[in-house]
Formats: C-alpha cells, structure tokens, sequence
C-alpha cells in the first residue's frame, strides 16, 4: 500500500502553505488537504486485499441507530431462531446472539482511529513524499485493526458453527493437505449449504467460493503436480497414484494457484504454524498447527456496517490536529471511521484442520 501526491504546482503550494507562519492559512491548507484525502484514504481501506474486505458493506447516516431486518436475509424455512455473530470492540472475540428471525437487529458499532505527525519542515521545503508516507501510515493502522476485528469475528464463528449437530470443520487426513481432504470440504459444505427448500442447491459446488490458506497450505496444492493424490492404493506395494498428465500440467503453469477447482484462492501469512491468527483459533480451545478456511460469498452473510460522516458523505473522517502550538514545530492529522461487522449465517463457514 502506496499513497503517493503527485507532484503538480497546485499540490506543492498547497504543501508549501500547511508551513505558513500565518496560523489561519496554515489550517486552512491542512484542512484542504484533509479534504481532499480523507476519500481517498477511504478507497484504498475498502480495496485492499485483506480479509476485512471478504465483508459486504452496507453504509447508514452517522447520526442513525442502524439495524437489519433478519428476516430478508434468511430462507422461509429457516427456524424461528438464528444465532448472529458479530463484535462490539476493535480486536475482540465475536459474541453469538440467539435472535428471532422475524426481527429487526440492532447491532453494536465501534471507531477506528490513527494520527500522525510530521515535521514542519518537510511541509515547507515541499516534501510530498513525506506527506504521503503519514497519510499511508494512517490507512495502515486502521488496516490493521479492521483485519484483526475481522479475523477474531471469522475464526471466532467458525470454532462454534455447527449444523445439525455436525461441526463446520474437518480434520485433514495427514500434515499435508491433499486432494481428498479438498474434496472432503466441498462434501460437506455441500451437505451443510442446502437448497431453500432443503433439497439440492442449483450451484455446482455450492458453499464454498473462496479458501483462506498459509503459505504452507498452498504449498500443498502445488504438490498435487508431483506428489499422488490417492488414499486407497491397492494392495501391493507402490500403488500411489499420480494426478493426471493434464491436472499436473495445469498446477505446474498456475503456480501462484489463485483458483483450485474453480474455487479462489487468498494467501495470507497470518496463518500456518505459530502465526498470528491461527494463534487466534487455538484460543479458542483447538491444538491445530494450522486451518484452511472455506467461504461461501455468494450467500448474503458477512456484512460490514459502516457510518457515513454527516457533513463530508465519506466514511473516513480526516482532520487537521490543532494540538500542536508553534514551538513544536508540526503538522499532524487524525483521522476515524465507525464500522460494526456481523456473521448471520455461520453456513457461509467450513475449515480443514491440520
């Protein structure tokens, strides 16, 4: 993530300007830079690759208490009470509600917030790849802080769903995943994710749309190209079977694998051994070494509610930090968002366990 101002004569005035001993056309240039930004930092939060963004977005008045209306998102047949996951501080484990489906929802929302601070300097002399370096400082934190929520939320669910008696999560048949425990997945996520009706679903592999892996995890379905891929050989010895010529071939030409069986798929480093979130899942009382998490974003599920600011329309707030007197020399900026995320069906869940 990159936030560069280009170098135009109006930008490098408008720097120029933030450094001014007059105090009034200082602010005014900071906050018409703060203007200018706060959408664009705002942009680039929702577009970045993380898991924050596997969220639908819903957006509501920051002045509103906002709801959903549960029964919209469930099938006529669903019960009459539905547990709904969501997170009511930054960073915290999900909470589950048992919730009448025939109700409208009122959900918790929380603020995001980062400033930064730079030398005056830096302003005065046109430093604009400084000024664009806080800026990216802001969206990082608040980057960070939306994929730890996030990933609580996602592992927190995925540990207690359960349908029909039956955990969403499966236990991989070795230390490597294979191609039986992928197609074991699509089994269940098939079972799990029924029809409104209850019978078949009208898509092919309904249930599962994305995989969340490790590195680790990945390396394991590039190993299909030359590792075998059967778990029943026959009775004499050697009878490991390889995948076929063209299945290999294709693994080989894909090697950054970003679809397997037409099913997309997200690499991130905070999973495997040891990492960050899956530290997260084995706090929640498993002795995994790693988890491949299975997401199903065609069904209307993970949403993301976020306030819209009153006087700007964008959902980032960017500010001038008036706290700064003259003798300390500097230039700062906060800036905030409110957001709330929620799970109303944990369906759109499945994992494999290593």
């Amino acid at each position: 993530m990159k936030i560069t101002l280009k170098r135009t004569e109006e930008q490098v005035e408008l720097v120029k300007a933030m450094a001014s001993r007059n105090r009034e056309v200082a602010y005014e240039a900071q906050m018409a830079l703060a203007e200018f930004i706060g959408p664009v930092l705002a942009e680039v939060v929702n577009q970045a690759p993380t898991l924050s963004n596997l969220f639908t977005n819903f957006q509501f008045n920051d002045m509103d208490s906002p709801s959903i209306p549960l029964d919209l998102y469930y099938d006529v047949t669903a019960p009459d009470y539905v547990k709904v996951y969501s997170t009511s501080v930054p960073g915290g484990l999900p909470t589950n509600t048992v919730t009448p489906t025939a109700s409208e929802m009122k959900f918790t929302t929380y603020r995001l917030d980062s400033a930064v601070d730079f030398d005056k300097r830096y302003a005065a002399k046109s430093r604009l790849d400084v000024v664009g370096k806080s800026f990216t400082r802001i969206a990082q934190e608040i980057l960070l802080r939306q994929e730890s929520t996030s990933a609580n939320l996602i592992l927190g669910a995925l540990n207690d769903a359960s349908t029909n008696g039956v955990a969403h999560t499966l236990a991989a048949g070795g230390s490597d995943l294979i191609l039986d425990d992928f197609n074991k997945l699509l089994t269940k996520a098939k079972r799990i994710n029924t029809a409104w009706t209850g019978g078949s679903s009208e898509g092919r592999i309904k249930g599962i749309t994305d995989l969340i892996m490790s590195p680790e995890a990945v390396q394991g379905l590039r190993a299909m190209a030359y590792n075998p891929i059967n778990t029943n050989p026959g009775p004499g010895a050697g009878d490991a079977i390889a995948a076929t010529d063209e299945m290999r071939n294709a693994i080989y030409q894909n090697a950054g694998i970003p679809e397997f069986y037409g099913i997309s798929i997200m690499e991130i480093n905070e999973l495997g051994a040891g990492q960050k979130f899956t530290n997260v899942w084995n706090g929640l009382g498993n002795t995994d070494s790693d988890i491949v998490i299975g997401l199903d974003r065609s069904r209307e599920s993970l949403f993301r509610a976020v306030a819209l600011d009153s006087e700007t329309g964008s959902e980032f707030t960017l500010l001038a930090d008036d706290q700064y007197s003259v003798r300390q020399q500097k230039i700062g900026y906060f800036g905030s968002l409110e957001e709330g995320r929620m799970i109303l069906d944990d369906r759109v869940l499945t994992g494999i366990t290593l």
